[in-house]
């Protein structure tokens, strides 16, 4: 099969692209393919990138159309290393660990897809320390929910909550100390 872009030589790389149940098939040589970005240079391979970028939809941040993302200018950069959001989508990578906070409001819901709607890792409890972990992340919570009561003026509710806190910082020491 030749390529269908040139013509000339003969097709190495075969894309099958469905978009909205309508499928195409494109069949193209590695020269070609590397003009249109479809693979790296300097590789023999299709870039993850590409098809990571594909299936989370990075070239259109989210909640925008095709349409909207092209015609608007890209004005987030970072303060740190100056990367912008669209380098990063066609590289794949941040510049450094300022590029998280910047575009934090980007990434968001991109993890919310990818990981199910979780975007806090809490990680595994070991079973020895489970005990006290988990009493911890119990006061952190109490605590969160403490303060929206304060700023809600739902002082009852963050008195028991207060005591609550209490209690489990009481029955934690307890178990440390034995």
């Amino acid at each position: 099969m030749t390529c269908q872009e040139c013509g000339e030589r003969p097709a190495t790389l075969h894309f099958t692209k469905i978009i909205n149940g309508e499928k195409t098939e494109t069949h193209i040589c590695e020269k070609c393919a590397k003009e249109k970005g479809e693979v790296e240079p300097g590789t023999n391979h299709f870039s993850i990138h590409n098809l990571l970028s594909g299936l989370l939809n990075l070239e259109n941040p989210i909640g925008e159309s095709p349409a909207q993302s092209y015609y608007k200018p890209e004005i987030s950069h970072c303060p740190k290393c100056g990367l912008t959001y669209q380098q990063f989508t066609k590289v794949g990578r941040f510049g450094c660990s300022e590029c998280y906070k910047t575009f934090s409001d980007k990434l968001d819901p991109i993890l919310k897809k990818v990981h199910g709607g979780n975007t806090v890792h809490s990680g595994k409890i070991p079973k020895r320390a489970g005990a006290a972990i988990e009493i911890e992340r119990k006061v952190q919570n109490l605590r969160s929910k403490m303060k929206e009561y304060i700023e809600h003026e739902e002082f009852e509710k963050a008195a028991e909550t207060r005591d609550l806190i209490r209690t489990l910082e009481d029955k934690s020491s307890s178990e440390g100390g034995e």
